[in-house]
């Protein structure tokens, strides 16, 4: 039998690098998915790992982008699959991540017709893919689709597409077109390259943070590699280190200088940093919410990102460095000079280790049944060395970003720019892929683990022999409401919690994960809570941790703002069916925190 399309496409990928494709099957790509089983004379043809929901397979090739750095691909049929991709390949595009779509077309004679599951494609993915999505009409086209498919989701670190029709990928491969007018002729491979500014340019970064005295650090994820670059800047200016979401596993949260999350979400020696420096030094991150920042000409600002589009959005820096983090960290060094005056530091290392103290008095305080917060405090001490921990959106984003303590050589990330609901399980079964010897984490709300959480627990169930290390674990905080968003119709909007939207169904998610044949674990006390991470840890499976958690603990924001605060009362006044309860525990939440101040 002659190399088809689809054994073609298989092959170059393989060229690739790529060991995996994730994806489900369908009619529009019958002849990709025939390829998978054929042999390749040698070439490693990539896994083709099935899913329950092509939403999902994107999700895993985002996640395998995120904790590799390598490039992620995903696999859709024609019509509803590919649609299906679409919310997983914003995820890869917001958060910068390299991802290749792969999806079938119906028949190109049927194109304009009308057909079953004909849908304009191009158009359909040309936001989300809008560097580089095309589709495929002659097999001597599909080399160089696929080499620009992969080398440009690489270099502009984004989602691309290759639309293949169906009857294409049965058709004999061209792996060499004709030399003649009119043809492309590519090859395989990338190497990220060395991007530095300009001599001068540092000259000015290094002028603008030498004069700084109260020096205030961001990181986000594009300074994942540079820790120790980091942390050198840091002890020469006398700064402090705050950390986006996406940048919480750049540094450890047990030195003394990182003051935590940032935002909503964040810390309030973070808040206290930015309210209060004079200088600010972003690196690698492009965190959105202006009001965390220093207001507009408080500060000097210097921005390193490898992406010049993204300088000087978030605030007015003096001086924008396009570069690598590391790499440029490692130019500017030299220019530094170390600042003698280290009070400001050293003030700030007091409020971390208050904010700590207080996040242990917060978690320990009664709730009804569970503090949620408790659930992750027990969890952070026991994490084991290398755990991969992935967070979904949602309150339960809250307490990953507070209370869980991430030490050196931990990764950790989750959906940050689309913020999407429902990526937690996925994105962790794409980590235990490409890390199967390391524990991995998904930390879940209700909501999510409703929304597909649940659907994606039989994936784990059909691969997990595959692991050698079964250490994987879901956390489900089970509080029957979708308690992000009734905290914020509260607290933004001042309208008590509305039922009808809010409560969820309760489901029994540990006895749901002994039907599969896993581990379910389900807890109820707070007594349970640390004996009950001791049993998971040791299982010799993965495991469901679902903890029946109090809706009424709210997450609090590092300053409550006068607007808040009327907003609370209103929805208090309004009649919130919980108004007694959430005030309770409200107080509850708040008073260590004016014992610290006091």
């Amino acid at each position: 039998m002659s190399k088809t399309v689809g054994d073609f496409i298989l092959e170059r990928l393989g060229v690739w690098g790529i060991h995996r494709i994730y994806g489900y099957p369908g009619d529009g790509i019958n002849g990709i998915i025939g390829a998978f089983q054929r042999s390749s004379d040698g070439v490693r043809r990539p896994e083709f790992i099935q899913v329950r929901h092509e939403e999902m397979a994107a999700f895993m090739a985002s996640s395998h982008a995120k904790f590799t750095g390598e490039l992620g691909v995903c696999l859709a049929t024609s019509g509803p699959g590919a649609v299906h991709l679409l919310n997983g390949l914003y995820d890869a595009k917001l958060d910068h991540q390299p991802v290749v779509a792969i999806a079938g077309q119906q028949a190109r004679t049927g194109l304009g017709g009308h057909y079953q599951q004909e849908i304009d494609l191009v158009s359909l993915f040309k936001d989300v893919a809008g560097e580089y999505v095309h589709m495929a009409t002659e097999p001597a086209q599909v080399r160089h689709l696929i080499d620009r498919a992969c080398r440009i989701a690489l270099a502009e670190r984004t989602a691309t597409c290759v639309i293949v029709p169906n009857d294409l990928q049965e058709m004999e491969a061209v792996e060499q077109p004709p030399h003649v007018h009119g043809t492309v002729h590519s090859s395989p491979g990338w190497t990220a390259p060395r991007v530095l500014p300009s001599d001068a340019e540092l000259d000015r970064a290094a002028e603008v943070l030498n004069a700084g005295t109260r020096v205030a650090i961001l990181v986000g994820q594009g300074a994942l590699h540079a820790a120790r670059e980091v942390t050198e800047v840091a002890d020469v200016l006398g700064a402090c280190v705050a950390k986006a979401l996406l940048g919480k596993a750049v540094l450890p949260d047990d030195l003394p200088f990182v003051t935590g999350s940032i935002g909503l979400l964040g810390t309030r020696p973070s808040y206290e940093m930015m309210e209060n420096c004079d200088t600010l030094l972003m690196i690698g991150s492009s965190f959105p919410y202006s009001e965390f920042l220093p207001q507009e000409g408080q500060a000097r600002g210097v921005q390193i990102d490898i992406d010049g589009r993204m300088l000087s959005i978030r605030y007015p820096m003096e001086v924008g460095l396009v570069g690598d983090s590391a790499e440029t960290l490692r130019a500017l060094l030299p220019r530094l000079r170390r600042q003698p005056e280290r009070g400001w530091r050293e003030g700030l290392e007091s409020q971390i280790r208050d904010w700590w103290q207080l996040m242990e008095e917060r978690a320990a305080e009664p709730a009804n049944p569970i503090n949620p917060q408790l659930v992750m405090a027990e969890l952070s001490k026991r994490l084991p060395d290398g755990a991969i921990i992935c967070a979904d959106s949602g309150s339960v984003a809250n307490w990953y970003a507070r209370d869980l303590r991430l030490r050196e050589g931990m990764m950790g990330s989750l959906s940050g720019t689309l913020a999407t609901m429902g990526a937690g399980v996925p994105y962790a079964i794409g980590a235990k892929f490409a890390h199967p010897r390391r524990p991995v984490f998904a930390l879940m709300g209700d909501g999510a683990m409703q929304m597909n959480g649940l659907n994606e627990m039989i994936t784990i169930a059909k691969y997990r022999d595959r692991w050698p290390d079964q250490r994987f674990i879901i956390l489900v905080q089970n509080n029957r409401d979708l308690n992000q968003v009734t905290w914020e119709q509260r607290v933004m909007n001042g309208d008590p919690k509305f039922p009808g939207s809010q409560d969820l169904p309760d489901f029994p998610y540990a006895r749901y994960a002994e039907l599969l044949g896993l581990k379910g674990i389900r807890v109820q006390s707070p007594e349970e809570v640390g004996p009950a991470w001791d049993e998971a840890l040791s299982a010799d499976r993965p495991v469901l941790y679902e903890a029946l958690t109090d809706p009424e603990v709210p997450p609090l924001p590092p300053h409550i703002t006068v607007a808040q605060a009327r907003a609370f009362a209103s929805s208090v006044i309004g009649g919130d069916e919980h108004a007694k309860r959430m005030v309770t525990e409200s107080l509850r939440q708040m008073l260590p925190e004016f014992m610290h101040r006091g």
